[in-house]
């Protein structure tokens, strides 16, 4: 039976729902013990995934950009789609587990480690797509600004050059968030581990014994670093976006690409949230700690943040035939009838029509529902940053410099080794290290045996 709304919260995280101490410290730990036939297939399709994509790489490398389907007047393709695409999709795990952190919701505890290891997975396959867009992988020094006997220096002004900066400080800033928070599970995973991974979790548990004076420094880093973390989510993606804002490109040049790329990101980054989590729950029988009351409140963000976006696509528009600028109307009337129409009209349909069935309570909490939605919905985020990035290069101010571009096989074969590379990690991940907060299970536990206590009397 669904819980009235009222005791719902409550009722979810009562002992009879979450297990006790031991059997939380059994079933998580469970997860990294022994090697299923679902992960290991899993693994393989990834690892096979990731050999092509590096392959191709390679090759690329060796001929040089012209198979990557750069043509004038479009040279920013795949790799750079791919790279908002991806930094969007990290932005979700430090949502959950900073901003819900400090706001004290109680339902991110079991979903938080999971979207914090896809924070930091999602940024590291980010960081590579600017090297492999450049084409000369070790020419990437030339973004950092260092003394050098040349007396080169970096454009400061370069939206580019901020990029560096952001993505560098976001993923130092979610690696150590993550791992910090890691730190108390950890030390179980050294109390049950044996041989080997028992010397790694000792190394990595830095000695933690779970005193009192320990667990107030933890409570303490942890909530700074929310703190530090939450401007993270909001200005990193935006810094993204000035690539395209700071220009003067039709359909580029707008004040409201900084918010509409943040509510976007966020949105992408649930609904990836949701696409990991929810095999992981099934394949290893994690349904009394994932349960339809998170399922419930992440589908109420993904269609707050749907609508969001349906906001700023709707504005988008407005803006462009209010303006009066005909440049402006062209390249949106191109992005709906163009030759790119299909992919804008995926866009519109995956991230703005399809969310709306979230209103409908059911699907909210129907698990194979939500699953092919996200899928969806990670569709259609890719196709937003394809139609942003192609329709606006591809047709700009001279009609005689219009051109058509069409993705290369090299560059979709690296789209999909993306994908491959990021699976690859966080099945690893689940290997090694709890996919659930268990220290913050157990607290759980503890405030909902005060609080039926207080209530007994």
């Amino acid at each position: 039976m669904t819980p009235p709304p009222a005791t719902a919260a409550v009722d979810m995280m009562r002992p009879t729902t979450v297990p006790q101490d031991s059997q939380i410290n059994r079933d998580v730990m469970s997860v990294t013990k022994g090697v299923s036939w679902q992960w290991g297939l899993l693994l393989s399709m990834a690892l096979i995934g990731v050999a092509q994509a590096i392959f191709t790489l390679a090759y690329q490398t060796y001929v040089g950009l012209g198979i990557a389907g750069y043509q004038s007047p479009v040279f920013w393709g795949v790799y750079i789609i791919n790279f908002v695409f991806w930094i969007g999709i990290g932005h979700a795990g430090t949502l959950i587990s900073a901003i819900l952190f400090l706001f004290r919701a109680k339902w991110r505890n079991a979903i938080n480690r999971g979207a914090e290891a896809m924070t930091v997975f999602a940024v590291l396959t980010a960081a590579l797509f600017p090297l492999i867009h450049i084409g000369r992988l070790w020419k990437f020094y030339f973004l950092i600004p260092y003394p050098n006997q040349r007396a080169l220096w970096v454009n400061f002004k370069s939206p580019l050059l901020w990029d560096v900066f952001a993505i560098n400080t976001y993923m130092l800033i979610s690696i150590i968030f993550f791992f910090v928070g890691l730190v108390p599970d950890i030390a179980i995973a050294r109390d049950r581990a044996t041989g080997i991974k028992k010397v790694a979790y000792t190394l990595l548990a830095l000695g933690w014994q779970g005193t009192g004076r320990q667990w107030k420094a933890h409570n303490r880093t942890v909530l700074h670093l929310a703190g530090l973390a939450t401007p993270l989510v909001l200005s990193v993606h935006s810094v993204v976006s000035w690539d395209f804002a700071m220009s003067i490109v039709p359909g580029w040049h707008a004040t409201i690409f900084a918010p509409y790329f943040v509510a976007g990101a966020i949105f992408g980054g649930f609904a990836m949230v949701l696409v990991v989590m929810i095999p992981v729950r099934r394949i290893f029988r994690l349904e009394a700690y994932i349960t339809d009351y998170h399922f419930d409140n992440m589908s109420r963000f993904i269609l707050f943040t749907s609508l969001i976006c349906g906001y700023a696509y709707g504005a988008e528009y407005f803006i462009a035939w209010y303006s009066g600028v005909e440049f402006e109307q062209t390249s949106f009337w191109l992005r709906l009838f163009g030759p790119y129409w299909l992919s804008t009209w995926f866009m519109i349909s995956f991230n703005v029509l399809f969310p709306q069935l979230l209103w409908i309570k059911k699907l909210r909490t129907n698990v194979p529902f939500l699953f092919v939605l996200c899928v969806f919905i990670n569709i259609g985020m890719w196709f937003e940053r394809y139609v942003i990035i192609i329709t606006s290069l591809s047709r700009e101010y001279i009609p005689a410099a219009w051109g058509l571009y069409i993705p290369s096989l090299a560059e979709m074969s690296i789209l999909l080794g993306s994908f491959c590379w990021f699976s690859m990690f966080f099945l690893l991940f689940l290997k090694f290290l709890p996919i659930i907060a268990i220290a913050e299970m157990k607290e759980l536990i503890i405030h909902d045996k005060a609080h039926a206590a207080q209530e007994s009397h």
